[in-house]
């Protein structure tokens, strides 16, 4: 199995910054990508930012320019950079991890999730 322990986020005030990493553990093959999403009451949960094992990455239309996901591929770890942060940023983050593991014998895939980070920004 692979479990994801996520770490950071907080309280800030607007305009200021945080960072969030998410640590994969287990009998993992390989991560195809790593993301961030978030939810907040009565909402959906929304893609914020996800990069591939190769670097490519893409952003929510609202945070472009303003955050920065990055990965360690050794470390399958995965961060999110948050700068100029919004209190319309205020969520729970939840990291997601997508790939393949091993199980007794064979390769199966996953998809999991991290338990998720408070992430608020005071206006």
């Amino acid at each position: 199995q692979v479990q994801l322990v996520e770490s950071g986020g907080g309280l800030v005030q607007a305009g200021g910054s945080l960072s969030l990493s998410c640590v994969a553990s287990g009998s993992i093959f390989r991560i195809i990508a790593m993301g961030w999403y978030r939810q907040g009451p009565g909402k959906q949960r929304e893609l914020v930012a996800r990069i591939t094992r190769n670097g490519v990455t893409n952003y929510a239309d609202s945070v472009k320019g303003r955050f920065t996901i990055s990965r360690d591929n050794a470390k399958n770890t995965v961060y999110l950079q948050m700068n100029s942060l919004k209190p319309e940023d205020t969520d729970v983050y939840y990291c997601k991890a997508d790939g393949t593991y091993y199980s007794g014998s064979r390769i199966e895939e996953f998809y999991n999730w991290g338990q998720g980070s408070q992430v608020t920004v005071s206006s």
